[in-house]
């Protein structure tokens, strides 16, 4: 008869060996390519390294050809829970060296079981993807795996924050995983992300291109903007992803993190007045005004390398988490496009998920023109824009800088729109569109009937710019409701937001808008 101390040595000897995943050689291996392994990043992760694993002695189930007597400590998938500054948060860390991570029932099963935790005890879910792909041995079981874990990906949407951290390869249908959550961290070098590798493209189309080309984090970051933060390893992306689920709730059901000391903390930076350009086609960083705005070194800038003419962050205001929207004249003159308009949207509808009020600031010539832009779906993307700013509930504050024209001014939160407070600046250019558009439509005869066309042109733009290009008769009509000196814009913003942090929206009972995808 076993004794309890056997019993207890048999405990530890099994722990170990799960431990040890593929074993030391494969460990080894998996630290000579850069990467940390999946307990190394679970460690690092949570708080004091401290963390309880669920699930850990799983094993395969599969009586497949190949599979037979095959040992993969913990199917090759760890999962745990622990606190990440002082909040519980749920992970999962794929074991490359265990079957290449590759994901077959029992695997999946493990994800899920984690996944169904997070969304019971309203805890961020956090994935970090580092897997050969599916298990192709276990072949259906494999793809019914990947399905339900897509299902919870979309169960946990709007109710927990989701973060996929690509610290390995995520190729194929997997990818379709961290693509339904809400925001993708990737590591350079390592981190691979597609859904046909280089050598099946090859062979479909004949393009030569290689791994880091496709699916690198670069790649992926600005080209297709699937990735949203770019780490220089496996602990940068860690320490990226916990700074930004310091900006957000753990549930949709609480409000985000309070960091302030309860008071109004209103400072003014003269610079302000001076940042807009007197000539209106002239470019400026729109950063700039943000950084003088919000609490200093609060922002986080998210998909900073993909659509650079929209600006979405996180920062905070008087210690209040806020999610920013802005047009970047640096970039397209601040133009909306089709990018652009994906990249808003879908960053404006995660912060009315959880709470987050919008901050917009506005300097949009208007959409951007071209076929290209056109045949693309411009009008279907843009309209994203409109339906995610009407359908958001949270407080809407909107702060018109320059230019702000026609139906690109609507989408970046207009009062007409929902927006609660609405400021502008005395640079601010609020019209159908631009004077010199506007004047060739409204004067075309009176122009090509005149001595000097072009100085009757131009006296007519002046006089268009002095009447209608400014913020007033907007601000006769209700659509502004406070002109501002550049420098007061704290001020406004954060009296502003401390009246709305009770808001209530109650809108109409139905299963849910539909947005135009």
């Amino acid at each position: 008869m076993e004794t309890v101390k056997e019993k207890i040595s048999r405990l530890k000897e099994k722990d170990a060996k799960t431990l040890l995943g593929g074993g030391k050689d494969k460990l080894k291996a998996q630290h000579e390519l850069g990467k940390m392994t999946a307990r190394e990043r679970l460690h690092l992760f949570f708080d004091n390294g401290l963390y309880q694993e669920m699930n850990r002695f799983v094993e395969h189930t599969s009586t497949a050809f190949g599979m037979e007597g095959k040992e993969l400590p913990g199917d090759g998938v760890a999962t745990a829970l622990g606190a990440v500054d002082g909040r519980l948060v749920y992970a999962s860390s794929q074991d490359f060296t265990v079957m290449g991570g590759s994901v077959g029932k029992m695997h999946a099963w493990k994800i899920i079981e984690t996944m169904h935790r997070s969304l019971k005890n309203g805890a961020p879910y956090v994935a970090f993807n580092d897997s050969g792909g599916a298990r192709i041995q276990e072949a259906i079981d494999s793809l019914r795996g990947y399905g339900e874990i897509f299902y919870y990906n979309t169960l946990l949407s709007g109710v927990v924050p989701q973060i996929a951290i690509i610290a390995g390869p995520c190729a194929g249908g997997a990818a379709y995983s961290p693509a339904l959550m809400d925001f993708i961290v990737m590591v350079e070098g390592t981190g691979k992300l597609f859904i046909a590798g280089p050598k099946v493209i090859k062979e479909a189309t004949g393009e030569d291109i290689s791994d880091e080309e496709l699916g690198g984090a670069m790649a992926q970051a600005s080209h297709s903007g699937n990735v949203h933060l770019i780490a220089r390893d496996d602990a940068d992306a860690i320490e990226l992803t916990k700074k930004l689920l310091s900006y957000m709730p753990s549930n949709n059901t609480e409000m985000p993190p309070y960091t302030g000391d309860g008071k109004l903390h209103i400072f003014e930076d003269e610079s302000l007045n001076e940042i807009v350009p007197d000539d209106p086609r002239d470019p400026y960083n729109m950063m700039e005004i943000i950084e003088k705005v919000v609490d200093p070194g609060s922002i986080f800038e998210i998909q900073e390398h993909f659509a650079k003419n929209m600006i979405v962050a996180f920062a905070r205001m008087n210690g209040r988490s806020v999610g920013i929207i802005a047009n970047q004249p640096l970039e397209k003159y601040g133009c909306i496009d089709i990018d652009a308009s994906d990249k808003a949207s879908k960053f404006i509808r995660f912060c009315n998920a959880f709470s987050i009020p919008l901050i917009t600031f506005v300097d949009v010539p208007g959409f951007l023109p071209g076929v290209e832009q056109e045949f693309g779906g411009i009008i279907r993307h843009g309209a994203k824009m409109l339906f995610s700013y009407s359908a958001a509930t949270v407080p809407k504050i909107t702060i018109i800088i320059r230019k702000a024209y026609g139906g690109a001014y609507l989408a970046m939160s207009a009062k007409s729109l929902g927006a609660d407070r609405v400021a502008a600046w005395p640079t601010a250019e609020i019209a159908v569109m631009g004077a010199e558009g506007a004047v060739s439509v409204l004067y075309k005869n009176e122009i090509t009937s005149a001595a000097e066309p072009k100085a009757k042109r131009r006296e007519l733009i002046d006089k268009y710019k002095h009447q209608f290009a400014t913020p007033y008769p907007a601000a006769e009509a209700g659509l502004v409701d406070a002109i501002i000196e550049p420098l007061k814009t704290r001020e406004y913003i954060a009296i502003a937001l401390e009246s709305l942090k009770n808001k209530r929206d109650l809108r109409p009972q139905k299963k849910h808008g539909l947005i135009p995808l």
